[in-house]
């Protein structure tokens, strides 16, 4: 009787024991990557409640900032710059949802996340050449202030022996993929596919592979490609060069693949002042900063190439 109540006793010591590990393996890599906001009652909970790309104050804010995704490693240092030279705008509200996210936001007026609805509009939209190009009616005023080219993202010592984009048209390969209709980045990788393998290479990873389920279309790849690399549900993904050394800053378990020139791209980040903003002398202000040498040391130190 002793010997059986201690084997369930164990047994089910090693069950929770297990639990929890899995519960911590779940979670260890989540957002939110940037330095939480002090203040208030801290209530983040890793897969239940967790808004990583939405930062600041949503309410009565000063300054409303749409920002492509992809540059949120910046904010928090971003903001304290701008903040530094502008110690007037004390409320500022962020968003970091992919372009074309924010693009249909701007539309219709509102995003909904959850049971959340946000009706704000932006003072300013930040966004790649192409995407800017499309909206050029809303802006009264456009200017480039960064740069990024492609590298693929792959699990810490690149176990499928990745070398190039042609290895991502490999059956074996699991690929995370940005989803061209909403990530502008996405359009750039298909033409980079193009580049190093014609179009049976692109045919191949965005047909053929998106059928099969071995390339999986993103919706906003700056989060979901590193958590498919990291939690092994994906082997590789092409993202802009600035999202792996960032997950490699963070001592994440990712390598860098490099993409020759030859079959490279490169991304222009545009801000565009809103004509309809709600706040237009912050959103000039922020659009003049951002071409200042603080802001441009900024982008550097997290590898973004100048303007």
């Amino acid at each position: 009787m002793k010997s059986t109540l201690l084997f369930f006793t164990l047994m089910s010591l090693s069950t929770q024991l297990t639990h929890a590990q899995a519960t911590s393996r779940s979670y260890r890599y989540d957002p939110p990557w940037n330095a939480p906001i002090s203040g208030g009652v801290a209530f983040t909970v890793p897969g239940i409640d967790n808004v990583p790309d939405l930062y600041g104050d949503i309410n009565d804010p000063q300054l409303i900032v749409f920002m492509g995704g992809n540059q949120f490693m910046v904010v928090d240092e971003l903001l304290a710059a701008f903040r530094k030279q502008h110690p007037q705008y004390e409320r500022i509200f962020v968003e970091t949802l992919p372009p074309g996210i924010l693009a249909e936001q701007i539309k219709t007026g509102s995003v909904v996340i959850g049971n959340m609805r946000i009706t704000l509009r932006p003072d300013v939209y930040l966004a790649g050449k192409g995407r800017m190009e499309e909206s050029s009616e809303w802006f009264t005023k456009t200017s480039l202030y960064a740069r990024n080219k492609l590298a693929i993202m792959v699990q810490k010592g690149n176990p499928k022996g990745i070398r190039s984009l042609a290895d991502l048209g490999r059956a074996d390969v699991r690929v995370s993929m940005p989803d061209p209709k909403t990530e502008g980045i996405g359009r750039q990788i298909e033409q980079a596919y193009e580049l190093a393998g014609g179009k049976a290479l692109r045919d191949t990873i965005m047909t053929q592979k998106v059928k099969d389920g071995s390339t999986f279309l993103t919706q906003i790849h700056h989060r979901q490609t590193p958590f498919r690399v990291l939690y092994d549900e994906s082997d590789a993904g092409p993202v802009w060069v600035t999202e792996v050394l960032y997950q490699q800053r963070l001592k994440h378990p990712v390598d860098l693949i490099e993409i020759p020139e030859s079959t490279n791209r490169y991304g222009e980040y545009w801000i565009g002042q809103m004509k309809n903003a709600p706040h237009p002398k912050a959103g000039a202000d922020f659009a003049n900063f951002l071409n200042s040498a603080p802001a441009q040391a900024i982008y550097k130190k997290y590898d973004f190439l100048a303007p």
